[in-house]
């Protein structure tokens, strides 16, 4: 029987060869993307439309019909493609709009047609586009998963978020609509059952369930590329052709530009497990079983597609538990406004058959959950410690390696910041990872107003714990990068953060002492404005060896505390000129600072807390997700209480610097 998903969910697929048929209440065009592991095509060939043809191992129809049929061959798909999607658009004259048509069904089958998975996209809109499902590869073994993403911007907002520029997204738009003539006649091979009429035996015959409810409005990591408009139909993936432009405060990046060794260097061979796998077992995870050029590379994104593979089968499952709920208090009304009901036992008898119904989808889709989380905890305990430096934990093992370890020869792919989890399953946590160089600077909030676990701490406590994570932050930085290739400076204007700076201070490893008191702040900004003038105009005149000498080429971090104790206006301005202009010519941001003790300067700082992203001390649930919008609750990685862990690394730090100095 195959799986009735919803948008979100995802299935394994027993087959590498499958046919998927479209059956569409209008008359609709069918085409096919190759994209990498975040989705993003490599360009216009990687579309494969009816004026253009078949891709390697894929298959599609041709022309304008209600019903479509594709053929791919998983095994003969290019090594470097990870996702194959589906993707729907209404010719011109059409309808205008999916959401004044009958909603389409989409089947997953086997070359025999026996059924593996379908899915109907409901949900849409002015949508005239719509990614319907993706093929994706995951630990060696190929997935279906419903995604449902619609644009009203049409096949040019699609492409687009799927990595083209924006131009080029045009021009294929009107080239894949030019090259439809009239509507051709349907497919004549077998197709799809109407969604209309239920499935026997699947929990949601014939009545399409809710989409996910968005959470928070925060979006992390990707945001619909120029000219993207999803809608009601879902949001985009990831895609790492264009960073995307930070929409609030509370966003994480993960979509910078991905990092590229030279073209000679050969991709390190990812390790496989040692035993036979047994059939039908679920693929044994591996630490390391993803695409990149490197070990750290392929880690980073091991982890974020654990992010994102339990970020949409929560969606799923939610989606399910609120269909049901919705099916049985429709049921409940129905059984109330008979009268017959309200004579005899019948009344009860209908409810309770109702909510009967309800525990059994219910159950129906905490059992698919469970499969899915049980895969992933079992992934995330053989990540996780298979994780450097960067990612680790600070109890990790890889950071009590004394001081023979050293100090890496190359500057990292990316920073752990914390853990991630979602409310179904709090133990499995997911590394909250930040690509590095900061394209953002980082505000650790150490007021109480908005958190309610911030609000039952004492403030002083509170205060406390938020320069101890700058301060762990910061010798994290240090510590994972090449000695003298990071420099850390801190404003300290009251002097309040002395305890927590003291592992900084009594290592030497700061670029100075604390700067305190107006003139402390004063001069150090002054200091950091001017090399990122000098950097720029170097950049500029395309010579950035001629820099002066006694310019630091490292990347700096400013570390502000007490934010804004001794600033006056002209340095709230510099301060708001390095978050905007550092970033981009290596001079990073990191305040602790509570945003209501600054109102006094009214909206003037509102854009720079907007360019900052907010981390809490204590956990907090403010963080979404870029695909279904979970509220994510974040918690702080700190070293373990009455662990050297810090004072070792910072150790290392100095030693490696004292071996770098001629």
């Amino acid at each position: 029987m195959a799986a009735e998903l919803v948008r979100g969910q995802n299935h394994a697929l027993s087959e590498q060869r499958v046919r998927i048929t479209v059956s569409a209440g209008t008359p609709v065009l069918a085409l096919a993307s190759l994209g990498d592991e975040r989705g993003a095509v490599t360009g216009p060939e990687g579309i494969a439309h009816p004026g253009a043809g078949d891709l390697p191992g894929v298959e599609v129809p041709g022309g304008s019909a209600d019903r479509h049929r594709f053929a791919v061959d998983l095994d003969a798909v290019a090594d470097d493609v990870h996702r194959v999607g589906v993707l729907l658009s209404l010719p011109p004259g059409g309808p205008g709009r999916f959401g004044a048509v009958a909603a389409s069904h989409v089947a997953v089958t086997d070359m025999d047609g026996t059924g593996l998975a379908e899915y109907t996209l409901t949900g849409l809109e002015a949508e005239t586009a719509v990614v319907a499902l993706e093929l994706y590869r995951r630990q060696g073994a190929w997935k279906v998963r419903a995604v449902g993403q619609g644009y009203a911007g049409g096949l040019a907002a699609l492409f687009a978020d799927q990595g083209l520029t924006a131009p080029a997204a045009a021009e294929l738009a009107a080239r894949v609509h030019a090259s439809v003539a009239a509507p051709v006649a349907p497919d004549p091979v077998p197709v799809a059952p109407d969604p209309a009429v239920p499935v026997s035996g699947s929990p949601y015959a014939g009545t399409p369930g809710p989409a996910p409810t968005p959470g928070p409005a925060p979006t992390v990591g990707s945001t619909p590329t120029v000219g993207s408009t999803p809608t009601a139909g879902g949001t985009p993936t990831a895609g790492p052709a264009a960073t995307p432009a930070a929409p609030a405060d509370s966003t994480i990046s993960y979509s910078h530009p991905r990092r590229r060794p030279a073209a000679t260097e050969p991709p390190e061979p990812a390790p496989r497990p040692a035993a036979a796998q047994q059939p039908g077992e679920p693929p044994r995870p591996v630490a390391g079983d993803a695409s990149g050029w490197s070990m750290e590379e392929r880690l980073y994104n091991q982890v974020w597609g654990m992010f994102e593979d339990l970020a949409r089968t929560v969606a799923a499952y939610r989606s399910a538990v609120e269909f049901a709920d919705s099916r049985m208090d429709r049921e409940l009304d129905e059984a109330l406004s008979d009268p017959r009901h309200r004579l005899g036992g019948s009344g009860n008898a209908a409810r309770d058959t109702a909510r009967a119904r309800r525990e059994e989808l219910v159950a129906q889709a905490r059992a698919v959950l469970d499969r899915d989380l049980v895969q992933l905890v079992a992934e995330s305990e053989v990540v996780e410690p298979a994780l450097p430096a960067a990612y680790a934990r600070w109890d990790n093992p890889v950071w009590h390696g004394g001081r023979s370890a050293g100090l890496p020869e190359e500057n990292p792919l990316a920073l752990r910041l914390g853990d991630l989890y979602l409310p179904e399953r709090p133990d499995l946590r997911i590394p909250m990872l930040m690509k590095l160089p900061l394209e953002r600077g980082l505000w650790i909030d150490n007021g109480r107003t908005g958190s309610e676990a911030a609000m039952a701490m004492d403030t002083d406590r509170l205060r406390r714990a938020a320069m101890d994570m700058a301060v762990a932050h910061a010798a994290r930085l240090l510590a994972v990068h090449p000695a003298d290739r990071f420099t850390v400076h801190v404003v300290d204007a009251a002097g309040a953060g002395a305890a927590s700076l003291a592992p900084l201070v009594r290592a030497g490893v700061l670029a100075g002492p604390p700067a305190a008191g107006a003139a402390g702040v004063t001069e150090t900004l002054a200091r950091l404005t001017k090399r990122v003038d000098l950097v720029q105009m170097a950049l500029r005149a395309g010579a950035p060896e001629d820099l002066p000498p006694d310019v630091d080429t490292a990347d700096q971090l400013l570390l502000v505390h007490d934010f804004p104790h001794g600033f006056d206006d002209r340095a709230v301005t510099q301060l708001r000129y390095l978050a905007d202009e550092g970033p981009a010519v290596g001079v990073h941001l990191l305040m602790v600072a509570d945003r209501d003790e600054a109102s006094a300067y009214g909206p003037l700082l509102d854009p720079l807390w907007r360019s900052l992203m907010r981390l809490s001390p204590v956990p907090d649930n403010h963080l979404a997700d870029p695909w279904v919008h979970h509220a994510w609750t974040f918690e702080p990685d700190l070293p373990p209480q009455g662990s050297r862990v810090l004072d070792q690394a910072l150790e290392r730090v100095a030693e490696g610097r004292r071996r770098a100095r001629p």
